[in-house]
């Protein structure tokens, strides 16, 4: 599937019950092909999230993007998103550099009428899509921000890491896909918790060495 398809068969899809009573689904995709060397994967959708039909909104998001651009990444904002976010929408005529590119996604796409928790069978449906995702876009780090995001990221490659918590997944390079995968807080959990900042910090520079091909251990 390119972006179109892709784009139509999360608006049509019902393969799971987080569909039911669904708004609009929530998928930042392009109208043309891009290429980003992040990829930015957090939690289920909320309500402002659906509303908008975009991930990582108000201020969650405004956190997020701070925190990209402190290590030079801006997230790429679709035509459906500009709404959202016009100071940080590129023009149409804007060709985004991968290498300080983010797109961003969401372990599920939908948000059902009545909120509930999903179960292992409606992320690994999702996680159909977003192996799409990544085959588009070709990142070469995912940031996974939140538990849900790392237990999609984890299940294939790494299920040992399934046993741990979010805390001491951090600072270790895992791979999705053969994608490497850095495991951070998601942004609203910051916004409760600062003190975690400083440790989310350390993740994006370490999300940003591996993005440039340094690795743990590897000199630059």
């Amino acid at each position: 599937m390119d972006w179109s398809a892709l784009r139509e068969s999360v608006a049509t899809c019902q393969a799971c019950s987080m569909c039911l009573g669904r708004r609009t689904p929530v998928l930042a995709a392009p109208e043309t092909p891009l290429r980003a060397d992040w990829l930015v994967l957090g939690e289920p959708p909320d309500d402002a999230q659906e509303r908008a039909a975009g991930p990582f909104v108000d201020d969650a998001g405004l956190l997020l993007d701070n925190m990209l651009k402190a290590v030079g990444v801006k997230r790429f904002w679709p035509a459906l998103a500009a709404d959202a976010a016009p100071d940080a929408a590129p023009q149409a005529t804007d060709r985004p550099d991968p290498a300080h590119t983010a797109y961003l996604s969401l372990v599920l796409k939908c948000r059902p009428a009545l909120p509930t928790a999903p179960d292992a069978q409606a992320l690994a449906t999702c996680a159909y899509y977003l192996r799409r995702e990544i085959a588009l876009v070709q990142p070469k780090v995912i940031l996974a921000m939140g538990r849900l995001a790392m237990q999609v990221l984890l299940s294939e490659d790494h299920p040992q890491g399934l046993k741990l918590p979010l805390g001491k997944l951090r600072g270790q390079v895992w791979h999705y896909q053969g994608v490497p995968v850095v495991v951070t807080y998601p942004p609203a959990y910051l916004l409760r918790n600062a003190p975690d900042k400083a440790r989310a910090w350390e993740d994006l520079c370490l999300a940003a060495d591996v993005a440039l091909g340094v690795l743990p251990g590897q000199p630059s």
